[in-house]
């Protein structure tokens, strides 16, 4: 008699914010809103543009975009299932939310004019997939924005060093030579590109790339 296999392992990401997702926002409110209100900051986006949030999550960035452009059409992916059901708690039903990985966009290609992604690119075990997807659902003139944690900063480096060790789920926090090498290698090599922070400690970096036509 043959043994029952084990149970299939979740993936770390998933199995972690499976379990923050009902109180990620306000155990981590400052955290949120900071990220969420630099990156809006940095965004250029048209009344009617098409706007991909690659790892919404709760969907705090994609709620900020949905009350500045009413009329923009907006689209969320995440792997998440607990997040996703939050985003779709407090967004309006108009967008477009699906479960899926940065590494494998459920999206056709060239289909918005902006993607953004929000804290969320140090969980990334595929950074060059993830960012030819990226690129990929972007159309010809369009916009790249990626804000994540910045490892040219102390606090994100031993921030780093202790997750790599207790958090599976993370993968790498990069610094800002690392994230311009990353693209380059998928073809954008000029990149806007800004260190700052968002308390005395903490700090991120915001890039911003245009595709250009083939």
């Amino acid at each position: 008699m043959s043994a029952t296999p084990p149970p299939e392992k979740q993936n770390p990401v998933v199995e972690e914010y499976s379990h923050l997702a009902e109180d990620y926002d306000s155990k981590w409110s400052f955290y949120v809103e900071a990220t969420t209100r630099e990156t809006m900051a940095r965004l250029s986006v048209r009344p009617t543009d098409r706007v991909l949030d690659v790892g919404c999550g709760t969907g705090a960035l994609l709620h900020q975009l949905a009350r500045l452009y009413p009329q923009a059409r907006l689209a969320g992916v995440d792997p998440v299932p607990e997040m996703l059901a939050i985003a779709r708690s407090r967004l309006p039903p108009s967008v477009d939310l699906r479960e899926g990985w940065a590494e494998r966009l459920p999206c056709a290609d060239g289909s918005f004019d902006v993607v953004v992604s929000c804290n969320m690119f140090h969980y990334i075990r595929k950074p060059i997939a993830a960012l030819h997807e990226m690129g990929r659902v972007l159309r010809p003139g369009g916009e790249l924005v990626i804000t994540d944690w910045c490892d040219d900063y102390l606090a994100c480096r031993v921030c780093d060093w202790y997750l790599r060790l207790f958090s599976p789920a993370l993968f790498k926090v990069y610094r800002e030579r690392e994230c311009l090498h990353l693209l380059k290698q998928v073809g954008h090599p000029h990149a806007d590109i800004e260190r700052y922070r968002i308390s005395w400690l903490w700090g991120l970096m915001t890039v911003k790339v245009t595709k250009h036509a083939a």
